[in-house]
């Protein structure tokens, strides 16, 4: 039955919602508004964003330093720079990036926004909080567009993320990664021990379409 509820869900609303999407949109969240473009990731119809965001809302955030690795439209970021964080927010694409400084004035906050895949661009420099919400299916991205869902046929992203991860940590760093029960988190696992982390999973939240979940990532010892 859940199964038979999930395939018309699917059917049904994902083409009406990529209709919608097909141009810019307007979104806002509590006294944040944003404006998000057709290739930006949109936080008000996906689940991951407000799942991230309800964690991070749990930190006090006033003078802590915060990284979003594709930060996308900004919800999160431009959420914590309105409690007082240091927020650098990066994207690799460069629509997201304008969105991001279009948001960022809108809503009268400061951010550092750097135009970077991954850490590619960022000097290495410590934060306290790292909120990831990556693209976690396995494909090739062929636009600037599916860089926001897809992470490489061999988890490439994900590869590049532990790799990089350890040189914007300190031994207090809170790193808070969503995923959901659609991606490959046994490989996710495995190239996070590949590079000497471990993931523990904090949260769960299941609805009609999947279950996702909060982990923290931690160096291990």
């Amino acid at each position: 039955m859940k199964t038979a509820i999930k395939y018309i869900v699917g059917t049904t609303w994902q083409p009406l919602l990529k209709k919608y999407l097909a141009k810019t949109r307007s979104y806002s969240y509590q006294n944040i508004r944003l404006q998000v473009p057709s290739s930006v990731f949109h936080p008000g119809f996906f689940f991951s964003t407000h799942l991230l965001l309800d964690q991070i809302k749990k930190f006090p955030l006033e003078n802590k330093k915060l990284l979003e690795p594709g930060a996308g439209s900004g919800l999160i970021s431009i959420y914590a720079a309105q409690r007082g964080a240091v927020v650098t927010a990066t994207d690799i694409n460069a629509t997201a990036i304008k969105s991001l400084y279009h948001n960022c004035k809108a809503n009268n906050v400061r951010l550092t926004i750097i135009e970077s895949d991954l850490f590619e661009r960022l000097r290495p420099q410590a934060f306290d909080i790292i909120a990831i919400n990556p693209p976690y299916y396995k494909k090739q991205p062929q636009s600037f567009a599916d860089y926001g869902w897809f992470c490489g046929e061999n988890g490439e992203y994900f590869e590049a993320l532990f790799a990089g991860l350890r040189n914007y940590m300190h031994s207090e760093t809170m790193v808070l990664m969503v995923l959901c029960n659609g991606c490959d988190i046994k490989m996710i696992d495995r190239l996070a021990k590949e590079n000497g982390y471990s993931m523990q999973a904090i949260y769960t939240k299941k609805n009609v379409l999947e279950t996702n979940f909060i982990y923290r990532i931690q160096l291990r010892k």
